[in-house]
C-alpha cells in the first residue's frame, strides 16, 4: 500500500483510535527472532533475473501466476491506475496483453488491487468497485463478483480449497475514515478487517457465493489496524496478515505480521517490531515439502526492497536478501513449480510500481543456506 500522507502523519492519525495500545502491549513470540541474512544479520545480494519493460501509467500492484496447459507460465499483475490487468510471460519478462479497462461491468475494473489464481479461475480485488471478480483463464471470460453487500475498501486476499468444488476466500478489508482515508477505525470496528466467503459452481456453472463471516480481535493487542496482504498454510493452520501500521503510545508507528487460525482466532503471535524497516507488505508461502518451507515477506524499501525469509513452521527468521535495483515493492508471487527459465521456481515481485522482476528461488536458496529441499 503505498501511502498517500508522510509515514509521521499517518502514525499520527492512528493514534487516536488506538490509544492504549503500545509496543509493549503487542504479542512477540518467543520463537521469532529478527531477520538475519549474512553472517552479521545484514540481507544478502541475490540479483534479479530480469526486469520487465516499465510502464509508468500502470501502477503494478500485485501478482498471481498462472501455468498454461500448453506450456509456459503467465505472469499477471494488476494495475490501479489504469484499471486492467497486464500479463507478461513468467520466464522473460515479456509483456503479452493487457486485461480489462475502467468501469463497473463484467469484466471492467475500478482500483484492482489483490489477485489469486485457483485451478483456471483469476480471483481479482477491486478496491473502489468494493468486489471480488472471478475470471476464467485463459480467455479472461468474468464468471461474477461477489462481496458487494460486505466490503467497503479491500485489498487482498487467499484462496483455498476447502473440499472438491467450493473455496474458502478471506478478503483483506482496509476501510478508513477521514476526508483523506487516513484515520483508522475505532477499535470496536476492527474486527471487521478481514472477510471470509465461501464459493462454488452449480451445476449450470454459476458462481455461487456465501458471506462467511468476519474477524480482527477489535479493541485488542492482535487488533489489525491497516492491511493489505493476507497468505495462509493449512498444513499449520496459520494466516499471516500484515499489519501496515501498528500505533506506539509515542505517535510512532511500527509493521509486522500477525498471525491467526483459518478459523479467524488470533494465535497471540506477531513478528518483533524490528523485524521491518518500513512497511511489511506482500507475504507469500515457499512450500518445499508436505509442511516445510519459508515465508517469503516484503519490507517496502527504497532504494531497495528487502526480502524476509522466516521458516514455514516456526517463523524463525531463516535470512534476508535483496536485488540489486528492486525498490519499493508491493506485491509477489512464488511459483515454486519448474519452468525453463527457473528450474527450481522463481519469486516474482514489483519494482517501484512500474515493471516486474523474477528471482530465481535456487540463487535464493543457495545465497541463504537454506534447506537443500527447496534448492539449498
Amino acid at each position: 500500500m503505498n501511502p498517500r500522507l508522510p509515514l509521521a502523519a499517518l502514525a499520527i492519525a492512528l493514534l487516536p483510535a488506538c490509544a492504549g495500545l503500545s509496543e509493549t502491549t503487542t504479542t512477540v513470540p518467543s520463537r521469532a527472532s529478527p531477520a538475519a541474512g549474512s553472517g552479521d544479520g545484514g540481507p544478502l545480494t541475490v540479483a534479479e533475473r530480469y526486469l520487465s519493460e516499465a510502464d509508468g501509467s500502470d501502477e503494478l500492484d500485485s501478482l498471481a501466476t498462472w501455468p498454461r496447459p500448453e506450456g509456459g507460465t503467465w505472469l499477471i499483475a494488476s494495475a490501479k491506475a489504469t484499471d486492467r490487468l497486464v500479463v507478461f510471460d513468467a520466464d522473460s519478462g515479456e509483456r503479452l496483453r493487457v486485461v480489462g479497462g475502467p468501469g463497473s461491468g463484467h469484466g471492467r475494473f475500478d482500483r484492482p488491487n489483490g489477485l489469486a489464481v485457483h485451478g483456471d479461475l483469476l480471483f481479482v480485488v477491486e478496491r473502489d468497485n468494493a468486489r471480488v471478480q472471478v475470471l476464467s483463464l485463459p480467455g479472461f471470460e468474468p464468471l461474477g463478483s461477489f462481496g458487494e453487500a460486505q466490503l467497503r475498501s479491500p485489498y487482498g486476499l487467499w484462496v483455498h480449497e476447502t473440499e472438491p468444488g467450493e473455496m474458502a476466500v478471506y478478503v483483506t478489508d482496509s476501510f478508513m475514515y477521514g476526508d483523506r482515508h487516513e484515520r483508522v477505525p475505532p477499535l470496536d470496528e476492527l474486527d471487521q478487517r478481514v472477510r471470509r466467503f465461501r464459493i462454488a459452481f452449480d451445476q449450470a456453472g454459476r458462481l455461487r457465493a456465501h458471506h462467511a463471516g468476519h474477524f480482527g480481535a477489535a479493541g485488542t493487542e492482535d487488533a489489525l489496524h491497516v492491511v493489505e496482504s493476507i497468505a495462509g498454510d493449512t498444513a499449520h493452520d496459520r494466516l499471516l496478515i500484515a499489519d501496515e501500521r501498528v500505533p506506539r503510545a509515542d505517535g510512532t508507528s511500527f509493521s509486522t505480521l500477525r498471525e491467526y487460525t483459518l478459523a479467524g482466532v488470533p494465535t497471540g503471535t506477531s513478528l518483533p517490531p524490528e523485524t521491518f524497516a518500513a512497511e511489511a507488505e506482500g507475504v507469500v508461502l515457499w512450500p518445499c515439502g508436505p509442511s516445510s518451507g519459508y515465508w517469503v515477506a516484503v519490507d517496502q524499501l527504497a532504494p531497495l526492497t528487502r526480502f524476509h525469509l522466516f521458516d514455514r513452521e516456526t517463523l524463525r527468521a531463516a535470512g534476508s536478501f535483496h536485488g540489486t535495483l528492486t525498490a519499493f515493492t508491493d506485491g509477489v508471487a512464488l511459483h515454486a513449480a519448474a519452468t525453463p527459465t527457473f528450474p527450481a521456481g522463481a519469486l516474482f515481485a514489483v519494482h517501484d510500481d512500474l515493471a516486474v522482476v523474477a528471482f530465481d528461488l535456487g540463487e535464493v536458496a543457495r545465497a541463504l543456506g537454506l534447506s537443500p529441499e527447496c534448492g539449498g
